[in-house]
This record gives C-alpha cells, structure tokens and sequence, in this order.
C-alpha cells in the first residue's frame, strides 16, 4: 500500500515507527540528491558573469546556500526539489537587487546552457518562474536512477555579511529592510541563513513532528487540490514550531499524535493566529516595532517570518481549505489512542500571552500579562484585585501616530490589533465624571476625569499640575472652538470620550489674552 494511503490508517501509537520508516530519507537517496547540488554549486561558485547592458563590472558569487527542508534537516523521502540562495557582489543594497533582479537570472540562464557539466546530467526546463522572489528553475537527471531532481535558484544580497549572527541582527539591518519598501517576501532570500537556522537547530523530535505535518500537507492537501493558493511548506513549519513551545514549553520529549492533532485543531481556528518571535530582531527600535504592529493588524492568520518581519507568510493563502482538510485528518486512526477516543491536545493559546503596563498618573505603573484573546473587562478585573479600586475604570491607548482609544470592557484586547507589549492608560471615575483626551501638539494623548458643570479653567490647572505647561499659556479647542476658562464644559457639548487639542499660546497672547 501506498505510503499516501498508510497515515490515516496508523493508530497514534504507531506514529513515530511511521516516520521513522516512511518518512526518514534513506542515506543513499539523499547523497544522490546532494551530489546534483554540488554539480550546481561548482557551477556557481566557478562561473563568472558580466554584465551585459553597459555596466563594466564582474559579478562573483560570494556564497551558496541550502535552504528550504534539505538544509534545516526536515526532508522527507520522496523529495526532488531543492533551492538555493546566491549571494551575488554586484547587489549592495535592497534596491539595487531589486533593480537588477532580472538581469541577473537571465545571465545566470544564459550560463546555465552553456555548463558543459550541467548538460552531461540531463539539464532540462530551464525557465524563469514568476514568484516572491522570481526564481530560476530547472531540472537535473540523478546519474543512477536518472530520476529528475528540481533545482531553484535564487539569486539575493547577503545583507548579513560573512558571518550570520545566532542571536539578534544589528537594528540597523532591518531598518534598511523596512526602508526599501519592498513586496512583501521579495527580500527574504537575504535572510534564508537565519530562517535555515531557526528550524535547523530545533530538536529531533520536533523534526520529526515536522515532517509528519509535511508528510499529510503533500498527500492530504496539496495533492487533493493541486490547482488550491495554499499556504508554503514554510509557514506550516512556524505553525508545528509554534505549537510545540507553547504546547510543551519546548521539551524535547512528547507526544506526536498529540503534536499532530495540536497542529491540526490550530489549522481550524486558522484565522485566530497571530504568531510572531523576536529572536532575531528587537521591538525597541521605533521602526522595527512600527513595522510589526503594522503587520499585527493586518487579516488573520498572521504568521510572521521570524527572520523578515516584513513577511506575514500566511497571508492570502487558502486557509479555509487546510481547515476542512484538518478537520478531517481529527476523525482519522492517526489521531485516536488504543482505547478509541481522540487523542488530547496540547493548551495552546492562538496568540502569546503579552506585557501591558498600566499606566496611570500619580501612581506607579502596574505590570501584568495578559493574552490579547481575553477581554478588557478581565484586564479591568485584573487590576482591580490589585488596586481595589471602587470606581469606574476607563483603559485607553494610543498608537504612536493615531488617536487615542477607549477600549471597550466587551472587546478583546485583538479587537484592537493589540497582540504586542502595550503601554495602556488608567483613569478611574466617579459618577457622574466623564473622561476627556486632551491632545498635545506633539500628537500624544492624556485621559482626564472632569465633571460636566466643572469649569474649563479647572482642567488647565490641572495640565499645568502633569505636563508643566502653565494655564495661562494653554489654549484649549474644542471642535473648532476655543474654549473659555469660565464656561463648564456641558455649555460646548463636550460628552464622555471626546478629545480636546491643546496648544500653546503665543507670548503677546499669553500676556494679553482676548476679551
């Protein structure tokens, strides 16, 4: 019986002597493999090219690279495509790979045909194809079995230098990122070391859960619907990776049929993830972060490329179909134990847990965690076991940019696209108090608590008491109106929630204030 055929009917028991005996790449086949690859990259790394539309330069190649499941170790028998990444020296910036990206692959396909050594294994299909990046492809005989191994090429700037950090990137490297304002995953090649890494240094067993997951994608997904914008290999293995730390706290020894029945309950609840990590970037730089909570907002399944925070990997694919494909998969033997009930999942949240630092003026910041699937109301709880406060609490929080928000006790923290560390604000009121923002000329926002028939001379004294800026020289607006330090504020319409601008005064004017 086929291997295809054989996953559905294997109880969960029996899954790891699955992989192990279908799955695991025999020695043998994978040398073939990888003696095709080296053909190629001998090609690369002797060949060199010039350039043909008047730029007098010599292009060299500076390194190869394996990427994709034979380089991070999660290659499953049966497989016969293999990319690789060029790092050229003729790209020395996004934009100017970006510029030349075409001319380079004709120039390496006009090489390619004529490679008297490619040719001796049975070169064939050579072609440009259209993706994110486009790529050069072609097809190479193995010398035994003459079984045609693909080969994709990709060629990119190696923006991380000789060396490629096992931690975080200098900020600076994903500022230019950012900066080159590129379609989403074009620039990813330049990080594929780290994305090689991320999956390369996990453990044995994780891999094997990893080609399990691989192994039902090919045969139970891509195979069913061939013709299907499913989702890259790529964003299944952050998924399955994801799955395993929260589900396990990363220890090496669990369960497969309960990592692959997590994975699949996780492909159902598909357009509630929202994963991303910070191990190779920090959310301290201004415009990293920027970029990241930009992303965090966008449609779920967000599953970001922890190496290229500009590339939601799951974005626009059909998620809809790996759902109901999951949802049969949970009915098969695979995921049932010996006494006939379904295996049990792993706990895991469909987004991480998060820091939000309460702030609230005169007193000290209140740091909890809480998950951004949870409502504000269970945030308001939270703090009122820890405060004991007895009046009404109004949270808020302002985006660096946007306009400040008062978040609704029965909405989740994700109704707001908040799935990061967050600064919130604190005001508690005691009726019939409402809350105002008051907005500063440099865009931020502070939350106050007046009454209506209070008068407006009141909350200038009291911005003059927090931000330093004396009474006299404020000048407060209301939808176009100034408003008057005699007048309440229930005379200019003023409700729960509205903002008022502040700006400052000019000297003359402060000194000699209108009639």
């Amino acid at each position: 019986m086929a291997v295809a055929q054989e996953l559905y009917g294997t109880p969960a028991s029996r899954l790891d002597s699955f992989v192990s005996q279908w799955l695991q790449p025999t020695r043998k086949w994978k040398e073939e493999v990888l003696e095709v690859v080296r053909t190629v990259e001998q090609f690369l790394r002797q060949e060199f090219f010039h350039w043909e539309q008047g730029l007098d330069q010599e292009v060299r190649v500076l390194k190869v690279v394996k990427v994709g499941c034979f380089a991070n170790g999660t290659v499953i028998r049966g497989t016969t495509d293999v990319e690789l990444v060029v790092f050229l020296s003729c790209f020395h910036s996004f934009q100017e790979e970006a510029k030349h990206h075409q001319a380079v692959l004709r120039l390496l396909r006009k090489k390619a045909y004529s490679c008297q050594d490619l040719l001796a294994l049975g070169l064939n299909d050579l072609s440009v194809a259209q993706g994110v990046p486009d790529t050069l492809v072609f097809t190479i005989q193995a010398r035994e079995t003459e079984e045609p191994i693909g080969i994709t090429i990709v060629p990119a700037y190696r923006v991380l230098g000789p060396s490629v950090p096992n931690s975080q990137v200098p900020p600076e490297v994903y500022v230019s990122l950012i900066k080159a304002c590129g379609y989403p995953g074009n620039f990813s090649p330049s990080f594929s070391e780290l994305q090689r890494n991320f999956v390369k240094h996990q453990p044995t067993k994780l891999k094997s859960l990893l080609r399990l997951v691989k192994h039902w994608y090919q045969q139970y997904v891509r195979a069913k619907c061939p013709r299907a914008n499913l989702p890259p290999p790529y964003a299944l293995d952050l998924l399955t990776i994801y799955a395993w730390e929260m589900g396990t706290q990363k220890e090496e020894s669990f369960s497969l049929a309960e990592g692959l029945t997590t994975v699949m309950e996780l492909l159902q609840d598909a357009e509630l993830v929202c994963i991303y990590w910070t191990k190779y970037y920090t959310l301290q730089n201004p415009v990293i972060e920027g970029c990241v909570r930009k992303q965090l907002k966008k449609e779920r399944p967000i599953i970001l490329d922890p190496a290229d925070p500009t590339h939601n990997v799951a974005e626009g694919y059909r998620w809809d179909i790996m759902a109901q494909r999951a949802s049969q998969c949970l009915k098969q033997e695979c995921c049932y134990n010996s006494s006939n009930t379904p295996v049990p999942s792993w706990d895991v949240k469909r987004a991480r847990d998060i820091q939000l630092t309460v702030e609230q003026w005169g007193h000290y910041d209140l740091i909890i965690r809480m998950n951004p699937y949870e409502s504000v109301m269970k945030v308001k709880e939270k703090i009122r076991q820890i405060r004991d406060y007895a009046g009404l609490q109004r949270l808020s929080f302002q985006e660096p940019g946007g306009e400040r928000q008062l978040l609704s006790s029965h909405s989740s923290l994700a109704y707001y696209g908040i799935f990061s560390d967050t600064h919130i604000c604190l005001l508690v009121t005691v009726s019939p108090e409402i809350q105002v923002f008051v907005k500063n000329p440099d865009g931020r926002s502070h939350a106050y608590a007046i009454h209506p028939y209070h008068l407006i001379l009141g909350l200038k004294q009291r911005i003059e008491d927090r931000q330093g800026l004396p009474s006299k020289q404020q000048q407060l607006e209301f939808q176009g109106q100034v408003l008057q330090d005699w007048f309440d504020f229930a005379s200019y319409g003023i409700q729960d929630s509205d903002t008022i601008i502040l700006t400052k005064k000019a000297a003359e004017e402060a000194l000699f204030p209108p009639r």
